[in-house]
């Protein structure tokens, strides 16, 4: 199917766009009778909190910067970024435990960046936990050895399995630092994001993955950015990481034709047509009229695969 749409073209001003504003209560009920829950629980925009938290954390008021994180996971807690960026704002806020939690949060939901399962073991070093933090360093080196000196990683899982058993035998941790562009530059992750638009076009999955991992350190978690996510994780065959991404950008963004559409793909790829239905009904709903992602996933539906195959 054609990848660029206009609704994944209209995104040069992501951070200054309308914000997706999303309620933490998720019961329902009648109405009447007194008020909602979801009438007085507080509502965070994500692009928003995100922004606001990359700032405090920039400007050393690392306990800022927890708050507003904390709301980005709690409107996206799918979202490693936020998680990533709550534990190193934990951490410089001296909240070790609380860093530990966030970042084995984030691993969870992503095991591979390097610098994120070092950054674990270095903390739970410093809690004293060294079997804990030996379980991260023995996990690190499992991925040196599979890489053998010759992967990209390479040597960055060096340095971090140097840092970890400095750090366990008594030496000063280093401390993190956001190495990120600075949220107020937001053409840098529109850039990005239009890179990894070029790069999904051209069917290059990786460079893609790196453009929006850019994207969404500037951003945060947008709806679109989490949307390509999946699209390019399902391409790689990652089916569970990309269903993950999908509920993710719904999760901010309900209505979000787009993600709706990919996920009944990926339901039709996984051969759950009453899921990729359901997924179908919704768009209707939203387009009166007809739209391009409710005819492109019907077209999927009738064919029971990717019709361009």
């Amino acid at each position: 199917m054609a990848v660029q749409r206009a609704w994944l073209l209209a995104l040069i001003g992501l951070v200054l766009a309308a914000p997706f504003t999303v309620a933490l209560a998720s019961g329902g009920g009648m109405s009447g009778g007194g008020e909602m829950p979801s009438a007085t629980a507080p509502q965070y925009d994500p692009s928003k909190e995100y922004a606001e938290g990359m700032s405090a954390y920039q400007g050393g008021r690392f306990k800022d910067a927890a708050r507003s994180f904390e709301h980005v996971t709690i409107v996206a807690p799918d979202t490693t970024v936020a998680w990533r960026m709550l534990a190193m704002s934990r951490r410089g806020a001296s909240d070790l435990k609380g860093a530990a939690k966030a970042y084995d949060k984030a691993l969870k939901l992503d095991p591979s960046p390097v610098d994120l399962r070092r950054d674990y073991a270095l903390v739970l070093a410093d809690l004293k936990m060294p079997d804990k933090a030996q379980s991260q360093l023995a996990k690190l080196k499992v991925s040196a050895a599979a890489c053998a000196e010759t992967c990209p990683t390479a040597a960055a899982l060096k340095s971090a399995i140097d840092q970890v058993e400095s750090a366990l035998q008594g030496a000063a941790a280093p401390k993190p630092s956001a190495a990120l562009s600075p949220p107020a530059v937001a053409v840098g992750g529109d850039a990005a994001y239009l890179e990894a638009v070029a790069d999904i076009n051209d069917r290059r999955w990786l460079d893609a993955l790196a453009a929006l991992d850019r994207a969404e350190a500037v951003l945060g978690p947008h709806p679109d950015i989490l949307t390509y996510r999946g699209y390019v994780n399902r391409r790689l065959g990652h089916l569970d990481r990309a269903e993950r991404f999908y509920r993710a950008a719904l999760s901010i963004a309900p209505e979000h034709r787009g993600a709706t559409e990919y996920y009944g793909e990926l339901k039709v790829i996984e051969g759950d047509l009453p899921a990729a239905r359901a997924l179908l009904a919704k768009i209707d709903r939203q387009c009166a009229f007809g739209c391009a992602e409710a005819e492109e996933l019907r077209r999927w539906i009738d064919s029971g695969h990717d019709p361009a195959s």
